[in-house]
């Protein structure tokens, strides 16, 4: 991926109106985003707002939670969600249909406001970012009726790992007439926690193989596939999944991709890349200029290229500069100055390289 210091953002921002929402989308970056709007409440939660579809789910408006009712008897609901995933999803029939795992309007304004806005305009964007709640996260945080980790029921684990899926082929389907280039991104913020008491039963091998289900679904219609975790995880295990864009804090963990060396050394010399989330998303953003973003993104490349061995501007040319997280608890205020402060490091970076 000869990205280049493409500039792209995580989903979630802070704002009440959605067609202002897309108007900072496609403004600020490259490859823009459909927006994720928390101010709308419970369903446009991270993970909630995937959860449409799905066997089971129940979503408690008074109680401001969902979980999977895991008590009543499930097997037709199960059946008919398997038959509808082989129809789609069948590597030799499947007609690729994945509208049986469709967003709707009520569950998401930012796709419906992105595509009313392509579809006006009329024209086709280089780029566009998708994205998608990470099977791990979404099942490690979401609960049974006895608000047991639905992840440790492995019917219903692997019935989301296949809705999730799906969720990302319809988004790519529902877009690609408006963009040459289509980026993906699963959103795994829980990793940060692999490896800790919490997850001790959490096998690395199943994370991985979780994951290069999602990123291969990805792949069938022709996109690419990011992981974006905003704290700090094991690199190697979104390597190992194949997925195209490491998407990690590089403003708050930025050293921590070069314990990862002969990985990250791998999977760049596979013409993948690393998206720098070099843009604090927190109140620190009111205290950063761009020669301050610049210097930590300097510092954090010439750490991995030492490590590694490769050519600075190897990295260069295979990098996306993105926000360290989403900008949806941040005050307005703060998530303008993020946008504001992507866009200039990212013309920074590309008149010094001479992208």
């Amino acid at each position: 991926m000869k990205t280049k210091f493409l500039s792209t953002a995580i989903g979630s921002m802070p704002y009440s109106d959605p067609a202002h929402a897309v108007d900072v989308s496609l403004a600020s970056m490259d490859s823009p985003i459909w927006p994720q709007l928390p101010a709308f409440g419970l369903k446009e939660q991270m993970e909630i707002q995937y959860s449409e579809g799905i066997p089971c789910a129940v979503i408690d408006e008074g109680k401001g939670r969902m979980y999977f009712d895991t008590s009543k008897d499930y097997s037709d609901d199960f059946a008919a969600f398997y038959e509808a995933y082989t129809a789609a999803m069948d590597p030799d029939e499947g007609n690729g249909d994945c509208s049986s795992m469709a967003i709707s309007e009520e569950f998401s304004k930012g796709i419906y406001a992105l595509e009313s806005k392509l579809k006006a305009d009329g024209k086709k964007l280089p780029w566009l970012k998708v994205q998608t709640t990470g099977p791990c996260s979404f099942a490690l945080t979401i609960t049974d009726e006895n608000k047991r980790a639905i992840y440790y029921n492995e019917e219903f684990r692997d019935v989301i790992i296949k809705a999730i899926a799906m969720k990302c082929r319809w988004q790519i389907q529902k877009f690609k007439e408006y963009a040459e280039n289509i980026i993906c991104f699963i959103d795994e913020p829980i990793l940060s926690a692999f490896g800790s008491s919490t997850y001790v039963s959490v096998q690395r091998a199943d994370v991985v193989a979780h994951l290069a289900e999602v990123i291969d679904a990805v792949h069938a219609d022709g996109a690419y596939a990011g992981v974006h975790c905003c704290g700090n995880t094991e690199w190697s295990i979104l390597t190992d999944a194949g997925v195209d864009l490491v998407n990690f804090d590089a403003y708050g963990f930025g050293e921590t991709i070069s314990l990862y060396g002969e990985a990250v050394k791998n999977h760049i010399n596979q013409d993948r890349g690393l998206a720098w989330g070099i843009v604090p998303t927190s109140s620190k953003i009111m205290e950063e200029s761009v020669d301050s973003l610049e210097a930590i993104l300097e510092r954090n490349m010439d750490k991995l290229a030492g490590v590694t061995g490769l050519d600075k501007n190897v990295i260069a040319k295979q990098a996306v500069l993105s926000p360290s997280c989403g900008t949806g608890s941040l005050s307005v205020a703060e998530a303008d100055k993020v946008f504001d402060m992507l866009g200039k490091i990212t013309a920074r970076m590309k008149e010094k390289y001479w992208f």
